[in-house]
């Protein structure tokens, strides 16, 4: 059966409508919330949603970082200067804390203390990671990749450490995501929390 369709240009769009546009239909999109520090030791964290995993061994994910004004954006300059960071998941207690690091401020702006979140050390990279949060990924980067066209920068890390808070982690090695909670994006200033799940077996070959 085959349902009416509107069609698009992302040139008769223009760029901002493109965008929102892209970022209603690619839902609901996992959050970053990346730690990251320079090499004057000043500390960001920010979230992103262009995120995602792109192998399994060694175990490496993707991060897409825009510009502000023309310039890197804090995060993607720290990793630039030092090539480490901490990717944290979002539950449901921490999205109001994570809406507060999402603001554009000044590179000296400390958002850990902005959002009255505590840290500990983390165990192979220099970035801190949050004490609260679920899990933290401990990333080395592996590549920075300027998307061709766009004011984008990919930013591949090999996860070095995993942190999974006691209590998530299944027998069978998976994380349980209703006790994890997570938070995702969705377009505009919309949010989501976890549905239904359910499983499919694969068909056998």
């Amino acid at each position: 059966m085959e349902f009416p369709t509107l069609s698009f240009t992302p040139a008769s769009l223009g760029p901002r409508d493109a965008y929102r546009l892209l970022i209603s239909v690619l839902v609901p999109r996992p959050i970053a919330w990346v730690a990251s520090q320079g090499a004057d030791g000043s500390v960001n964290l920010a979230p992103f949603s262009f995120f995602g995993g792109v192998g399994n061994y060694p175990p490496t994910i993707m991060v897409a970082i825009g510009q502000r004004q023309g310039r890197p954006k804090d995060t993607l300059r720290n990793i630039q200067e030092t090539g480490e960071f901490v990717v944290h998941i979002v539950d449901e207690t921490l999205a109001p804390a994570m809406n507060v690091t999402s603001g554009e401020y000044a590179y000296e702006v400390n958002e850990f203390e902005l959002a009255h979140l505590a840290t500990v050390p983390s165990l192979e990279v220099r970035p801190p990671r949050l004490a609260a949060a679920p899990v933290a990924l401990e990333c080395k980067v592996s590549q920075l990749v300027p998307v061709d066209g766009t004011t984008y920068t990919m930013v591949l890390g090999r996860v070095l450490h995993f942190h999974v808070r006691e209590g998530l982690l299944r027998p069978n090695g998976l994380v349980d995501a209703d006790l994890l909670r997570p938070v995702a994006r969705l377009g505009g200033d919309e949010y989501a929390t976890l549905g239904a799940v359910f499983e499919m077996q694969r068909p056998p070959a």
